[in-house]
């Protein structure tokens, strides 16, 4: 009976970051959270900057950073963490919304890193970093926002985004969708169509990290109501967006300094929201990446790599406000 429990409740699986350098942890933020570290613990030769904190977006986890944690932490300490609700980190009782992610990503640097760090989010992660820096700008040093989720008033949006999201704002309606994918498809079919919608060239996907993926995915089955958690998460999300009042107002006036990446294909956030991000705040830095997808840091972790690290070194020289923004294809500008 007890082997039999096992199987139905396995335990998280912690190795999954393993073959990129990661080392797994949990802190207990009202519940568990767990985080990667990157690198092989020994102190980077800049020990003395910021730390990078590294996180995801809508349904993604700490895999989505192991295309550019590595080489990140041959210089710095870099960490990802798991959201509640998602990766290795359930709900257990708390709300998934991304007031309350920000909330829960202040406790984290307070607690766990215990100083001021730079932020890099990726979609729905960006939209928690920025938040962050609006209500604690003593914790961000920096923030980095790669395709994050942006309003864009007037554009026409992509037909499948549009759809799939209109069905997750309706409350039940959202539930049966989730259930039934669940039921339809395999974990490793969720996962690649996951891939399709984020990547502008599939084809470029790691075989290693999809693998990494359904296993994740397969576990996270096993959790009570994984689709309760997701569309807390993406209500609130798209609730920021539609009160985009505020949340313009928490880009035209974040202190922290801020470069933006944006792959120009991307389906979920068109780089026209990006544009219109910068023009609200042009002390912003820049890069779009051409021919990229919405999660550039898989897709394409050269690129990004490429005008994140010069970034990151200027921190300590460059000017906070007052820098211009270009449309270079990858150059930061």
């Amino acid at each position: 009976m007890a082997a039999r429990a096992d199987r139905l409740n396995p335990g998280p699986p912690e190795h999954l970051a393993a073959p990129w350098g990661a080392t797994s942890h949990v802190a207990d933020l009202g519940g568990p959270v767990h985080w990667v570290e990157f690198g092989d613990g020994e102190p980077a030769p800049s020990d003395g900057l910021p730390p990078l904190v590294l996180v995801h977006g809508l349904g993604g986890s700490h895999l989505n950073w192991v295309g550019i944690g590595p080489a990140l932490a041959q210089r710095r300490r870099v960490v990802a963490l798991d959201l509640p609700g998602f990766g290795l980190s359930p709900a257990a009782g708390r709300r998934t919304g991304v007031h309350h992610n920000a909330a829960l990503l202040s406790r984290f640097v307070h607690e766990v890193l215990g100083r001021p760090v730079v932020l890099v989010g990726n979609s729905m992660g960006g939209m928690v970093s920025l938040l962050l820096a609006d209500r604690r700008p003593e914790q961000v040093a920096g923030l980095v926002l790669v395709d994050p989720a942006l309003p864009n008033p007037g554009a026409r949006p992509d037909p499948q985004v549009a759809a799939t999201f209109a069905l997750y704002a309706v409350p039940r309606v959202g539930e049966l969708v989730l259930s039934r994918y669940a039921t339809r498809y395999t974990d490793r079919q969720r996962v690649l169509g996951t891939v399709a919608l984020c990547f502008a060239d599939p084809a470029l996907a790691d075989p290693a990290v999809v693998d990494a993926g359904v296993e994740l995915a397969a576990w996270r089955r096993s959790l009570p109501d994984p689709e309760a958690e997701f569309l807390g998460a993406a209500r609130s999300l798209l609730r920021v967006l539609r009160g985009r009042r505020d949340y313009d107002r928490v880009v035209r006036t974040v202190e922290a300094p801020v470069l933006l990446v944006h792959g120009t294909r991307d389906r979920l956030v068109p780089v026209s929201a990006a544009k219109r991000a910068a023009r609200l705040n042009p002390g912003w830095r820049t890069a779009y990446l051409d021919g990229v997808g919405h999660t550039p840091q898989l897709e394409a972790p050269d690129a990004v790599l490429e005008v994140l690290e010069p970034w990151l070194e200027s921190l300590g020289t460059a000017p906070h406000h007052g820098e211009g923004h270009g449309e270079g294809s990858s150059a930061v500008s």
